[in-house]
């Protein structure tokens, strides 16, 4: 893996910076690809399913930090390349900060500053009423737990200070919603 080094060159604050958060299996992904092509910009991947395809071992707490240096790299990388100021996340440091919580009961001191730091501007909360899809790299299928972790990100967004979406149905009604929310927040 290939040791990041983050240097503190501050956000560009003119960039708009759009997260899509939510448990695991609930669309992320799809939904941050989708939006992208329909405002012709640029979406950040999810480091970690990167990551983790490449390690030859169980992934470990000491994994976390270098997941979080890998996306927040990842996202600075992409918003340099932009030729529109509007970059859709899929994923921010909250996730591995629940991540870790709840694996290992606590958070790395340096994932926890970078989410002080580090500024987003819109986030569109992913609902649970989609199908779980089996996948190795996923871990909560069960109801109880899924239903546990979107309480948990519900309440970070609603403190995050951002204005925040939840969206909800099958693919194409949560693109629609989406669509729709980050159009007023951009004021179209």
């Amino acid at each position: 893996m290939p040791d990041f080094k983050l240097r503190n060159t501050g956000l560009d604050k003119s960039i708009k910076r759009i997260v899509i958060i939510g448990p695991e299996s609930t669309g992320k992904s799809t939904l941050s690809k989708a939006l992208a092509r329909y405002y012709q910009t640029l979406y950040v991947p999810e480091y970690a399913r990167q990551y983790l395809e490449s390690l030859d071992r169980p992934y470990c707490e000491e994994d976390m930090v270098h997941i979080a240096r890998g996306q927040i790299a990842a996202e600075d990388a992409l918003a340099r390349q932009l030729t529109r100021p509007l970059l859709f996340c899929d994923t921010d440091l909250y996730v591995l900060k629940v991540w870790s919580e709840s694996k290992y009961g606590r958070c790395s001191r340096f994932i926890l500053e970078q989410i002080a730091e580090r500024r987003y501007d819109f986030y569109l909360l992913t609902d649970i009423d989609m199908p779980w899809e089996d996948d190795p790299l996923r871990e909560h299928p069960e109801l109880l737990w899924r239903s546990y972790f979107y309480r948990i990100y519900l309440d970070i967004v609603q403190h995050s200070g951002c204005p925040f979406l939840c969206v909800n149905g099958h693919e194409e009604e949560r693109l629609v919603s989406a669509v729709e929310g980050v159009g007023r927040f951009l004021g179209f």
